[in-house]
């Protein structure tokens, strides 16, 4: 725990999370290995243990990975003020992007090209993603053959079920735990949080109030009891925003998670562009907000005990478990969305090329590869329709 001044201001950390959300494509697995390398190793404004801790509580917290994570590290120093402005900067730009985005696709029906750019990106972005969880786990592991098993373990149920189990990682931090430090009775406060939807003073002309609260209500609760990343709540969405509630249809939802996969920042965001989808502007801004109104209350909620706590062998021994589990989670999720997104041959090519372009060249910015891949998508996509 890390308790001197700071070598950063909040300004600094603002512009950071301003920086990242809107030049960070990956999805979580690639944006929580960003924060590693610049915030710990690059700039060290940020202890081992600070981010470690703020990875545990992230995966066992329902809601979007790496917005907890940004809203841990921005407590970790300037608590409830930190933690509010690093999430705000963190999820605006995606946000604004959504927003646009959602603009077009209403005025020119549909987003025929953005197939074309989907299919070049996401190809990229795995290669992007296997990269990033590579470093995490070679460097949040090392040798510990304890921590492998459990990332073994984990990475192999991740791919078998699609999904990421909130049990496992509790499984495993208790696992570490009493091999490795015998119970003390140490407790660190429970994951809980009773906050009701944020009712939005919002009231402009024909706003159908009806519609924005069940927007409201139905995203609050995907926020609240979806854990893991935005490989975990897409599944989740498709079930009430196509089946239950039919607010879109099978081709708008695959474009909304196009949208976000094509979009820097985190995944989850493809809730402000199905919020547009269904009722406009506001609908946007009430499916976001709460969608990481619950993420932020679990995260800022049980985050003093982590940080007055975090020392603590139990604890520490508690969160290196839950740190392996976690790190095998996100590398089951890159085969499981390997899987889904690569489906041909040029695809993989891709795929394997900016692997080994960002194993080979270590400061390749992302954004650039990304660029590369939109237009390589634009150009090879129309010949493949037609072969």
């Amino acid at each position: 725990m890390n308790e001197l001044l700071p070598s950063y201001t909040l300004l600094q950390l603002i512009v950071y999370f301003l920086r990242l959300g809107t030049l960070g494509f990956g999805g979580p697995v690639a944006l929580v290995g960003y924060m590693d390398r610049d915030l710990v190793e690059r700039r060290q404004w940020f202890t081992e243990a600070d981010y470690k801790e703020g990875l545990a509580l992230a995966q066992l917290a329902p809601g979007p990975l790496a917005a907890q994570l940004a809203i841990y590290l921005g407590f970790v120093h300037f608590r409830i003020r930190g933690a509010t402005l690093a999430g705000i900067a963190f999820v605006l730009p995606s946000f604004l992007m959504v927003l646009a985005l959602g603009w077009a696709y209403r005025a020119f029906g549909g987003l025929v090209w953005m197939q074309a750019v989907f299919y070049g990106v996401s190809s990229a972005v795995i290669g992007i993603i296997a990269v990033s969880t590579w470093k995490l786990s070679a460097k949040n592991i090392g040798k510990d053959r304890l921590k492998w098993l459990i990332f073994a373990f984990s990475a192999t149920l991740t791919i078998a079920t699609q999904s990421e189990e909130v049990w496992l990682f509790l499984g495993a931090g208790v696992l570490v735990w009493l091999l490795r430090a015998r119970p003390k009775c140490a407790r660190s406060g429970t994951l809980h949080a009773s906050a009701a939807p944020l009712l939005a003073l919002l009231g402009l002309s024909a706003v159908d109030w009806g519609r924005l609260w069940q927007i409201i209500r139905y995203f609050f609760y995907a926020g609240s009891f979806v854990f893991g990343s935005g490989l975990a709540i897409v599944p989740f969405l498709y079930g009430g925003v196509v089946k239950e509630y039919g607010w879109l249809t099978d081709r708008q939802f695959l474009d909304a998670v196009a949208v976000a996969m094509i979009t820097p920042g985190p995944v989850v965001i493809t809730t402000g562009f199905i919020g547009y989808l269904v009722s406009g502007f506001w609908g946007a801004v009430a499916a976001a907000l709460a969608t990481f109104l619950p993420c932020y209350l679990f995260t800022v909620l049980p985050a003093p005990y982590f940080r007055k706590y975090g020392k603590r062998p139990g604890l520490l021994a508690f969160v290196d478990g839950v740190t392996a589990a976690a790190i095998g989670a996100l590398a089951g999720a890159v085969v499981v969305i390997g899987v889904r997104s690569v489906k041909d041959i040029p695809a993989a090519l891709l795929a394997v090329v900016t692997a080994a372009l960002l194993w080979r060249f270590k400061k390749l910015p992302e954004p650039i590869i990304v660029a590369v891949a939109a237009v390589i998508g634009l150009a090879v996509y129309p010949l493949l329709q037609h072969a």
